[in-house]
């Protein structure tokens, strides 16, 4: 950052960070203090700068972060009941994690538990599950994820389950079997948000289809500006609209920019060439650095980043667009969005285009917050009747 104008208009877009809450939708800090640190809050020593980490809590703050759903990711390789046991793990490490720092998070179980951490100066701590292979085939599973705080669920992570499809491995006819839409109906009547990142189109209508409440991405961007699996149709984006829902853009280079998209394409298609599984991240991380020599890696932008919030307010509209950064679940960065400490700088780019502090006020957390009250509603109205 610079000392020019740059650097104040920097400024600005903090202050106005702290004027609401910033609410991302998707980091994997607890999975890499798991990995890193044995699973130990306190080892990671969040409260200084972590080398190997996009977080820890300077840069949180430095990024205006008001609330982060902490995604508590298992590995689709793990199934039944190795899977249930891994997530009550990452369960039990976030709500660690929340009790290592007192001063810096606070556990939110609600909207409204949000808004009052926010007000005392705290990082506002939910929980998300990645991958619905973490229930076991259990709906008791499930509910029992619901009661230790865990608000919302990705159907699948990036192989499918037995019930729904994932973007990555479509198998599921019509993306739901009834067990699916039970899983989404027994996710309604809790309260807790069904998640359609990692999913495929024909998973996102039919979860569409049964919903009664606003569903989310929790991290993706617009399929129209990046031809991935990952990302979002705009036929969907439309229907995400009438649903309330919110499409919570991520910054992962591979979903940003087209470029990054067809590079990484090209080294599964050589993995593949070479008779390795595709999806093996062990034979891909041997292959890197002969494949970069080759093919130098591409870079995605910031203002790409800002490209994708934009198609996704003018087709879905300014009350169904968020941010999902997913840091600490990628290697790779989009340049200017390098950690956690950086919103500023994309929301700095929004307002140079014009955006108005309610458009950002609502990106930011407000249409996030809205779509978990409703969920919360639609819960209280169910259990009434």
């Amino acid at each position: 950052m610079t000392t020019d104008g740059s650097a104040l208009s920097f400024a600005l877009a903090r202050a106005m960070l702290s004027r609401f809450p910033l609410i991302d939708g998707h980091n994997d800090l607890p999975w890499e203090i798991r990995g890193q640190f044995g699973g130990d809050p306190a080892a990671a020593s969040l409260t200084g700068r972590v080398a190997t980490t996009h977080t820890d809590i300077p840069r949180l703050v430095e990024g205006g972060v008001g609330g982060q759903f902490w995604s508590v990711f298992v590995p689709a390789r793990l199934a039944g009941g190795a899977a249930v046991t891994a997530v009550l793990e990452q369960v039990d490490l976030v709500h660690r994690l929340v009790r290592q720092y007192p001063s810096r998070f606070q556990l939110a179980l609600t909207a409204d538990d949000v808004e009052r951490a926010f007000a005392a100066g705290r990082i506002a701590s939910l929980l998300g599950a990645e991958g619905g292979h973490c229930i076991g085939g259990s709906l008791g599973v499930l509910r029992s994820l619901y009661a230790l705080g865990v608000r919302y669920m990705t159907l699948t992570h990036n192989s499918s389950v037995g019930w729904a499809s994932s973007a990555t491995d479509d198998v599921v006819p019509g993306g739901l079997t009834g067990f699916g839409r039970e899983v989404v109906a027994q996710m309604q009547r809790l309260g807790m948000l069904v998640d359609l990142s990692h999913v495929s189109p024909s998973t996102m209508h039919a979860a569409l289809d049964a919903a009664r409440a606003p569903v989310i991405f929790s991290h993706s961007s617009a399929l129209a500006l990046c031809d991935h699996p990952r990302n979002v149709p705009d036929d969907v984006l439309t229907r995400l609209a009438a649903n309330g829902g919110v499409c919570m853009v991520t910054f992962v280079p591979y979903f940003v920019s087209q470029d990054c998209a067809d590079w990484f394409y090209g080294l599964r298609a050589e993995l593949a060439r070479r008779g390795k599984d595709p999806m093996d991240m062990a034979a891909a991380a041997g292959l890197l650095p002969e494949w970069e020599r080759e093919h130098p890696v591409p870079v995605a932008t910031l203002a790409q980043v800002a490209d994708h919030v934009e198609h996704v307010r003018a087709v879905a509209g300014i009350g169904h667009v968020g941010l999902g950064g997913d840091f600490d679940g990628t290697p790779a960065v989009t340049q200017g969005l390098h950690d956690v400490s950086c919103y500023p700088a994309l929301f700095r780019e929004l307002l140079r285009r014009g955006w108005s502090e309610a458009d950002c006020k609502a990106l930011a957390g407000g249409n996030i917050l809205r779509a978990l009250r409703a969920a919360e509603s639609c819960a209280d109205a169910r259990a009434r009747t």
